[in-house]
């Protein structure tokens, strides 16, 4: 069943463009991710949207998502409220309009 996941960011201010770079030049090698998108969603806030094939490959992908993270993770501002800097949410489709 098709699944996604959904990462909320906050980039630091000046950083957008190293934000941007490095999802561009990411080789992720996901196994199963169908499409993904990096959404600007506001003044230095994004959302990277992927569309999986299952939930299981999402689950597989944490490791190398963890990874890709990581290489950006100083761009990032700490969004607040104990969240870290990342609001990360997944799960099965439900629901889809053509």
């Amino acid at each position: 069943m098709t699944a996604f996941n959904i990462v909320r960011f906050r980039v630091k201010p000046g950083r957008e463009q190293d934000f941007i770079d490095a999802h561009r030049k990411s080789d992720t090698g996901f196994g199963g991710i169908r499409k993904a998108s990096l959404v600007k969603t506001g003044e230095r806030s994004f959302c990277f949207i992927g569309e999986w094939d299952n939930f299981e490959d999402i689950a597989g992908a944490r490791p190398k998502m963890i990874a890709l993270l990581d290489s950006f993770r100083d761009t990032l501002e700490d969004l607040g409220n104990g969240l870290g800097v990342t609001d990360p949410v997944s799960g099965e489709v439900v629901f889809s309009m053509p």
